[in-house]
């Protein structure tokens, strides 16, 4: 089974770097003409670059998630350049935080505005779109907090929480159309949001001990996912939101394991 996405047009937010990023070189990998957005002109210079080195096809737009007027300008000239648009990814994403009597409001609207109403503008523009098609898949980002938050992370896992539950919602409205909708949990992936792998090495074994498969998750491991799940071969999966943390506590304490596997001479902690 090969996963290929040639002629497919794929709009990925916030991929100026980051999983975003990847996720926008693993599409254009895998064929599809990758329309990249960010709000850093820098970093979008760097992917003009990296696509025209590796041949790639696409096109790459300054565009604030919050802003519907300058979304709909840049939907209206993907269309215009490739008469449709096939995959839709909301990566865009924010996470100041802190205890509920600190936050500020600020930093409240600033996660919902960019998390959760980013993910609402961009689909509000493109669905039109793919409901002309008959066809579609959006892909949305959530996260484990949308599972289990953290301490110091209610206006986070506020607004990943109700993008899974409007990507629920929108899956039910476009199925008519051929269109699915689904969402993707991140767990344990460093990133610019969290500190994860910057941690003092006790904090790192604390949080290592949550995982079923203990190690740090991988950028490709949420790009591979997401290309099988705007490929063809996913046509039947919808409405779904996608745990992929290597299972952060699916068990209570998954640290057993491995103290086990120790202990049989299976396993060495690092």
């Amino acid at each position: 089974m090969h996963i290929d996405l040639t002629g497919k047009v794929a709009l990925v937010t916030g991929a100026g770097r980051g999983i975003g990023r990847n996720i926008a070189d693993t599409l254009a990998q895998e064929g599809a003409r990758t329309v990249v957005t960010d709000v850093r002109q820098a970093d979008l210079d760097d992917v003009t670059q990296e696509f025209a080195h590796n041949g790639w096809e696409g096109r790459q737009y300054l565009c604030d998630v919050r802003d519907f007027a300058r979304i709909t300008d840049v939907v209206a000239e993907v269309v215009d350049t490739y008469g449709r648009i096939d995959v839709l990814v909301n990566n865009a994403g924010v996470g100041p935080g802190g205890p509920v009597e600190a936050l500020s409001e600020e930093a409240w609207d600033m996660n919902l505005d960019v998390n959760l109403k980013g993910t609402f503008l961009m689909c509000k523009a493109v669905v039109p779109v793919m409901k002309r098609q008959r066809s579609g898949r959006i892909l949305n980002a959530a996260s484990f907090a949308a599972i289990v938050p953290s301490i110091g992370s209610a206006a986070y896992a506020a607004s990943k929480a109700g993008v899974h539950y409007f990507t629920r919602v929108l899956a039910g409205e476009v199925g008519p159309w051929g269109i699915t909708v689904n969402c993707y949990a991140p767990g344990m992936l460093p990133t610019d949001i969290n500190d994860f792998a910057q941690s003092p090495p006790e904090r790192q074994q604390r949080l290592l001990d949550t995982l079923t498969i203990r190690h740090w998750g991988r950028k490709e491991d949420v790009s591979n996912l997401l290309c099988f799940l705007a490929s063809d071969l996913a046509g039947y999966i919808t409405g779904t939101l996608i745990d992929v943390s290597g299972g952060k506590l699916a068990t209570q304490i998954p640290r057993v394991a491995y103290d086990r596997a120790a202990a049989e001479g299976a396993y060495e902690f690092e």
